[in-house]
């Protein structure tokens, strides 16, 4: 998908849509074919290769937060930092950047137990984009949320687009369509396109 792009995709629980991002993200390997990053092929790569090449070019964002509890929130997103080697300096710096921008720098040192869903997914969001990734894949990242904070979601996953990362968000939220690039609906496994709204 090119950059500067939101993607929507979405369809019936158990369709294969999760499953699908997962390949994408290199959380799982795909029964047939490959997965690129720009002119690199990553199918294959080794468990750190992976691990590598998903710290250099993909931020995830999960319906669950999936955030460390024995972690802050700071520490949970500049924990991003670590798998691409960068300055803990400056990634700190960034995060608090981040964490301002979604309205959750005054939560920076409370727990996850400590903040409610919608932080939680704020934080999780920072986290994401923290190593500023080319591709951001988003998993039903409004489905624990209320409307408030759902929009603030995708609204932030607008902004990335616009920003140039290539954005895929599976989703079953109508409003979502709302300046997306294209939206794909999968069905048993299989992906097609729609209308562009």
């Amino acid at each position: 998908m090119p950059s500067g792009r939101l993607a929507l995709i979405m369809g019936p629980s158990g369709s294969g849509k999760s499953t699908l991002l997962n390949v994408l993200g290199l959380l799982e390997d795909a029964d047939d074919g490959d997965v690129w990053y720009g002119g690199e092929r990553v199918t294959g790569l080794s468990r750190r290769g992976r691990s590598r090449a998903r710290g250099r070019y993909v931020g995830f964002v999960f319906q669950s937060f999936l955030l460390l509890p024995s972690l802050t929130a700071l520490e949970n997103v500049v924990l991003a930092a670590r798998y691409v080697g960068r300055n803990a300096p400056a990634a700190r710096r960034r995060a608090l950047e981040l964490l301002a921008e979604l309205g959750v720098a005054d939560r920076r040192d409370h727990y996850p137990a400590q903040l409610s869903g919608g932080e939680q997914q704020r934080v999780a969001f920072c986290r994401a984009i923290l190593n500023d990734p080319p591709l951001l894949l988003a998993d039903e990242p409004t489905g624990n949320l209320d409307d408030v904070n759902g929009r603030v979601i995708l609204d932030a996953l607008r902004a990335r687009a616009r920003a140039g990362a290539a954005v895929i968000v599976v989703t079953h939220r109508a409003d979502a369509r709302q300046d997306a690039s294209a939206v794909f609906r999968m069905h048993n496994g299989i992906l097609e396109q729609e209308e562009c709204p």
